[in-house]
């Protein structure tokens, strides 16, 4: 067999698998047709004839003096599997049960951890855990690196095969060695289940005041945060503010942040993609039907939140549409196109970089916020016994503003939103943050000029 008979079977641009080619755009980005078309048509480069004999030459080695018998073809996946996984953390060779995994991400539907990993100095990275998944329940955090699994090393290996060790049957364990900074590695064993959670979730956090949580951008994720306004609204009434938490997302379909963001703002560009195929280019705009134009926002960003969450925030951002609160997020800007092999083979190739509305890259840069929060614990002081109010004090004159059981129930509705407050601030310090921007937002209304008898005019709440 000569050498030209060895590369046959792995000239990559021959797929009439439409449906295929579709799947994959769901996940990573895009992959048009007319992508595919500009490939299979274009003349082929000419191939650097000293580094095709070394190629050559190293196959032939190989099949002649390793230690074990190995087939030819094995070879050639692995070479091109080697091909992608030095180009950048994110291209990739999948086959057989690895392009079906891919598929299953794009539903949400498959026996892991619920971990979103990258790689980082030959090690695996957590991106983050998904919420309420075996991962995050076990205490996996954004920035650890996972270093061993059922203690095998991970060194050197692709953020995909450690992935594909991490999935399994629902109820059974893995052991994953986990390093942290500042402490020494240690182990942890979880139960692998089927995850298949909810993107988005939301509830109310104080009156007039929603909260919505978006964990990860699937398919029909745009239609679901739609959806969630709208019950909101139907709910509550009008809303004073609204918090949007894309801490720990890792992203996902391209298309769904593109639906969170329409939904928002009404009119101007969304996101646009830029590769080196003129085929490449892409641009998404707001559409005029938009579920919540005026309500004053916050959206919460940390290090975990990557991709099509990047996206949202950069959209936002760029159209003052929200305030960004948090940290930097993670900074990945590029865009994943399936092409298909043959048969049950493919690879995921990084074709473009994406841009925010105002022309921002954020590929290894991330998003800035707008105000800085980091992850705090804080507690409140206890009042001190020594002090004293002046309704304290015996025989205190009223203050006419009410009879006393109104004065007590207000004081009582005054002592549980302080409770209730207390709890989110223990609990989640940038989110207390976020919801006291928008109340400062709606309590700062500047009263109307004085009128001509010199009295103030009512200012309205």
């Amino acid at each position: 067999m000569n050498i030209m008979q060895q590369f046959e079977p792995i000239r990559i641009f021959r797929t009439n698998t439409v449906s295929t080619l579709l799947a994959g755009a769901l996940l990573f980005g895009f992959a048009s047709s007319s992508l595919a078309q500009a490939q299979q048509d274009a003349e082929p480069l000419p191939l650097p004839l000293n580094e095709v004999r070394m190629f050559t030459e190293a196959l032939d080695r190989i099949r002649a003096a390793y230690v074990e018998e190995i087939d030819d073809e094995t070879l050639l996946e692995n070479a091109i599997r080697g091909m992608l996984s030095g180009l950048d953390p994110h291209s990739a060779y999948m086959a057989g049960s690895d392009y079906d995994q891919l598929q299953e991400t794009t539903t949400g539907q498959f026996g892991g951890l619920g971990v979103e990993v990258g790689r980082q100095n030959g090690y695996i990275l957590v991106i983050s855990p998904i919420d309420d998944s075996p991962a995050d329940r076990a205490g996996i955090q954004p920035g650890d690196l996972i270093i061993q699994i059922d203690n095998k090393p991970l060194r050197e290996m692709t953020a995909d095969e450690a992935a594909q060790m991490m999935r399994g049957e629902p109820g059974t364990e893995v052991v994953v060695t986990v390093a942290r900074e500042g402490q020494e590695p240690f182990d942890l064993t979880i139960v692998r289940e089927v995850i298949a959670l909810a993107s988005v979730r939301s509830r109310m956090i104080d009156e007039a005041y929603a909260y919505i949580r978006i964990s990860q951008f699937r398919a029909n994720t745009g239609i679901d945060f739609e959806s969630e306004l709208e019950e909101l609204y139907e709910e509550n009434g009008e809303l004073n503010g609204i918090v949007l938490d894309l801490r720990n997302n890792p992203g996902g379909v391209l298309q769904a942040s593109v639906g969170v963001v329409d939904a928002l703002i009404d009119q101007g560009r969304i996101v646009y993609t830029e590769g080196r195929l003129e085929q490449t280019g892409m641009e998404f705009s707001a559409t005029r039907n938009t579920a919540a134009p005026d309500v004053p926002m916050v959206v919460l960003i940390n290090n975990g939140s990557a991709s099509a969450s990047e996206i949202v925030a950069g959209a936002l951002q760029d159209h003052g549409r929200a305030i960004i609160m948090g940290t930097r997020s993670f900074g990945k800007g590029s865009v994943q196109t399936v092409l298909p092999l043959a048969d049950d083979r493919a690879i995921k190739l990084t074709t473009s970089l994406y841009f925010t509305p105002s022309g921002r890259s954020i590929q290894a840069q991330g998003i800035e916020p707008d105000i800085i929060v980091d992850e705090a614990f804080v507690t409140r002081r206890s009042r001190n016994v020594m002090q004293y109010n002046e309704s304290d004090l015996q025989g205190h004159l009223e203050n006419g503003n009410g009879s006393g059981s109104a004065v007590a129930a207000t004081n009582e509705e005054l002592a549980a939103e302080l409770i209730s407050a207390q709890e989110v601030l223990v609990n989640d310090y940038p989110l207390n943050e976020a919801l006291n921007v928008l109340k400062g937002i709606n309590a700062f209304k500047p009263t109307q000029a004085t009128t001509p008898s010199g009295s103030f005019a009512q200012r309205s709440n």
